[in-house]
């Protein structure tokens, strides 16, 4: 198949039937879009539809670019992802955006879910209680960044110290402990997440780090970083890009 036919194909899948109403005032724009994402870049590497979706909702959810966010709730059932494996993707963005656009988000999410009869609250994805946040979730920094983390508590300043604090318990306690999706899955959300953000650099080059210490080599890295261009543009894409160059050099 060309790319047209591809990205026929693969809007039907996402989407249905439907004509999206920008093709009737710009359909040059349309197309090119659709050419674009839906021919190439859905194409492009290593990752299944269930794993691009869950990244196109973490980054429309960091531009809160949430008109687009509700129909990629449904294009993200549509290929078969669950209920609880939406939510926890969304969920994860609120340490590195905050929660008010996380709200925004997930108000997105529950009016989809609602007009498909999706059940609210769904299941709770909860592994932590307040005895146990803060040394779960710091077993858990451990696990991806290694013995970097006890430096980095050790090298805070008393009056900073609270920060390091609220990393491990509410950051990797509260979130990355949770339910539905693997580490693997959260640590590479993360990566395009922070790369969406732009200007945060530094923590990008942890986050590949990070990547590759849970089991997500340079490629896949890559073509996550690629999925994400058509929503965050290739400023932030290239960006990321080099820091995953730094970090993981070519051979």
């Amino acid at each position: 198949m060309n790319r047209f036919e591809k990205s026929r194909e693969k809007f039907q899948q996402l989407f249905g039937d439907g004509v999206s109403p920008t093709h009737s005032t710009d359909p040059d724009l349309q197309d090119i879009l659709n050419h674009f994402i839906f021919g190439e870049i859905f194409y492009q590497g290593n990752l299944d539809d269930n794993i691009r979706e869950l990244i196109t909702l973490v980054v429309l959810t960091t531009n809160q670019t949430l008109p687009q966010l509700k129909a990629h709730v449904s294009a993200a059932l549509n290929v078969g992802l669950t209920p609880v494996e939406i939510k926890e993707a969304v969920y994860q963005c609120a340490p590195y955006i905050g929660f008010p656009k996380t709200l925004n988000a997930i108000h997105e999410v529950n009016e989809v879910f609602k007009a498909k009869n999706i059940a609210l609250p769904i299941e709770s994805q909860k592994n932590v209680d307040e005895d146990s946040r803060f040394d779960k979730g710091l077993a858990v920094q451990v696990e991806i960044f290694g013995d970097v983390i006890a430096k980095m508590r050790e090298n805070a300043s008393a009056n900073q110290k609270h920060m390091q604090d609220y990393l491990s318990a509410f950051c990797f306690g509260d979130f990355y402990t949770r339910g539905g999706l693997d580490l693997k899955t959260r640590e590479l959300l993360t990566l395009c997440i922070i790369s969406a953000l732009g200007g945060a650099e530094g923590q990008v080059k942890a986050h590949v780090q990070g990547n590759k210490n849970v089991g997500n080599d340079k490629e896949t890295l890559i073509t996550a970083i690629t999925h994400c261009l058509p929503y965050m543009g290739f400023p932030r894409t290239l960006n990321a890009l080099a820091c995953v160059n730094e970090i993981i050099p070519e051979h």
